[in-house]
């Protein structure tokens, strides 16, 4: 099995092999850091320009690792603003929401590199993403977007020693999907709940959770936690009530089955089995 150096240099040469500058599609999650570090390795800070999209369903927190990233590691970084509630389709919220998100990423990101003269968009999906739920992979596709993680079979654990090895500060780093991912498919995303998450979760984090989700069921605020930190939050029960119904809601429900990475796509399980 290949160890982190084999595996950075067969990332390094797949890069290179495209044929130019490359532009990184850069969040802040491990795996686009791996390949924003790994390209700009290849080719240059001159030759990789690693762009964050600033938009709602994302946290100031993202935005700041993303720099601290960028100038730790001499990535060169350009933020793009752009509303996503305003992309048709999104905001009511259908369970290919991922899709139209990334469709609207991916054809600014060609835009830019047209014009400006690189080679490819990267992204970051790995070979695990391959078995998952993903409808932004259709996006992918669509445009051409190129993912030297996932084409060079390197998994997730793989990525993350990756990102140990390159000496990233996110290496460990839970998943954070975007906020939008914690409301319910087919109730409508607005600004006022995705302000409401990202206090929530911003709130839990400072009581020394790491792992978890708050899910917005409207009026309900359903809390996804791993079951060894139940004790904590039952620890901070009266607390985490004050918080959460100054922030709009009434309800404060405790998931028993525990933390669930994209627990809501078992609705569309269900529905399938259904049909």
């Amino acid at each position: 099995m290949p160890g982190a150096e084999q595996l950075a240099a067969r990332v390094t040469a797949a890069i290179r092999g495209l044929g130019g500058r490359v532009v990184v599609a850069f969040s802040g999650g491990v795996d686009s850091s791996v390949v924003a570090k790994l390209a700009t390795q290849a080719l240059g800070p001159e030759g990789a320009l690693c762009v964050l999209a600033r938009s709602e369903s994302n946290t100031g927190e993202d935005e700041a690792l993303c720099r601290r990233i960028a100038e730790e590691h001499g990535l060169s970084l350009r933020v793009v603003e752009y509303s996503e509630l305003a992309i048709p389709n999104y905001a009511r919220n259908p369970a290919d929401r991922c899709y139209y998100c990334k469709n609207e990423l991916y054809e600014r990101l060609a835009a830019l590199a047209r014009a400006e003269g690189y080679a490819a968009v990267l992204d970051g999906s790995n070979a695990d993403d391959a078995g998952d739920y993903r409808p932004g992979m259709r996006a992918v596709a669509e445009h051409g977007v190129r993912s030297p993680l996932r084409e060079c079979g390197v998994n997730k654990a793989q990525v993350r020693e990756l990102a140990r090895h390159l000496g990233l500060p996110n290496h460990d780093r839970p998943a954070a999907p975007c906020l939008s991912s914690r409301v319910p498919y087919g109730q409508e995303i607005t600004r006022g709940k995705l302000d409401a998450i990202a206090a929530a979760e911003r709130y839990l984090r400072g009581l020394g959770l790491r792992e978890f989700r708050c899910r917005h069921h409207g009026e309900v605020a359903r809390l996804e936690v791993p079951p060894e930190d139940f004790p904590l939050v039952l620890e901070n029960r009266d607390r985490i009530v004050s918080e959460f119904r100054r922030l709009g809601f009434v309800w404060v429900a405790m998931d028993l089955a525990g933390f669930r990475s994209g627990s809501l796509n078992a609705v569309l399980n269900r529905r399938g089995s259904e049909g």
